[in-house]
C-alpha cells in the first residue's frame, strides 16, 4: 500500500503533536487516531512526524497502523462509499456491485478518483444483513444495491457535489 504525501496538513499534524509534548510509543494509537481525525487520513508526512515525535521508526508506526482497519492512507473523496463484503451481502451479489463500482470510477478499493469526488472502501460487515447487498455513501445506508443501480447512484452524488 502506498502512503500518500501531503504537506498541506503539516499544521494540523503539528497541532495534534503539540497536545502530547511528552508522548511515548504507548500513545501511538491515540496519536494516529487524532492525526487522522485532523487530516482525514495518515499521510507519509504524518507517519514521519509522529515517528520523530515519539522517537519510533516510521516502519514500525506503519506496521501498527496497517494492522488496524480504522486507519486510512489516502484522502477521502467528497463522496465516500463503503461497500459491505460480509457473508449476507456477498451471497446477495456485492461482488458484482463492487466490480461495477470499480469499473465506473476507474479506481480500486481504498483509492480516490483523480478529481477527488469519489473514494471507496470494502468493509467486512456494516450490520445491514437484511438489506443486502448494502453500501454506505457518506454515512447514508443504501439497501439492496444492484450493479445496474450504480451508474445512477454515482450520477446522483456527483450532481450533489457539483451543486455545492
Amino acid at each position: 500500500m502506498d502512503v500518500s504525501t501531503d504537506t498541506a496538513n503539516s499544521a494540523e499534524i503539528q497541532s495534534v503533536l503539540a497536545r502530547y509534548p511528552d508522548a511515548t510509543e504507548d500513545q501511538l494509537i491515540t496519536l494516529l487516531q487524532e492525526v487522522q481525525d485532523a487530516c482525514g487520513y495518515l499521510s507519509r508526512d504524518a507517519i514521519l512526524s509522529i515517528g520523530r515525535h515519539i522517537d519510533m521508526p516510521a516502519s514500525r508506526i506503519y506496521g501498527v497502523a496497517t494492522f488496524y482497519n480504522q486507519f486510512r492512507f489516502y484522502p477521502l473523496g467528497r463522496v465516500h462509499i463503503q461497500i459491505c463484503r460480509g457473508t449476507a451481502c456477498h451471497v446477495k451479489g456485492s461482488k458484482a456491485v463492487l466490480d461495477t463500482l470499480q469499473g465506473e470510477l476507474g479506481v480500486g478499493a481504498n483509492q480516490t478518483t483523480r478529481d477527488g469526488v469519489f473514494s471507496f472502501e470494502e468493509l467486512a460487515c456494516i450490520g445491514a444483513c437484511g438489506l443486502a447487498p448494502a453500501i454506505m455513501v457518506n454515512g447514508e445506508l443504501r439497501a439492496k444495491v444492484t450493479p445496474e443501480s450504480i451508474p445512477g447512484l454515482l450520477k446522483e452524488y456527483r450532481e450533489k457535489v457539483e451543486a455545492v
